[in-house]
């Protein structure tokens, strides 16, 4: 496995912790390595969701004004 960076988060809510503690316990595993598995496969699905709606705008014949995304978006909102 490559090197990789360090990662230092901040007010972490205790009920968070537990959880990833608990999780980790489960897969008998620590619970930074379980932070590191839960983070690349969210970046993983999240870059994978984003390629397949970049997709989707290369084969639109126009891109929408801004006031019909904001319609869109207001639209979706009542």
């Amino acid at each position: 496995m490559a090197k990789g960076s360090t990662l230092t988060i901040r007010n972490v809510p205790a009920r968070v912790v537990r959880g990833l503690k608990a999780l980790a316990r489960r897969r008998n595993q620590s619970m930074e390595q379980e932070v590191r598995e839960i983070l690349d496969e969210y970046v993983a699905e999240r870059s994978s969701v984003l390629q397949q709606i970049e997709e989707g705008w290369d084969r639109q014949t126009r891109r929408p004004t801004p006031g019909e995304i904001d319609a869109w978006i207001s639209a979706g909102r009542e």
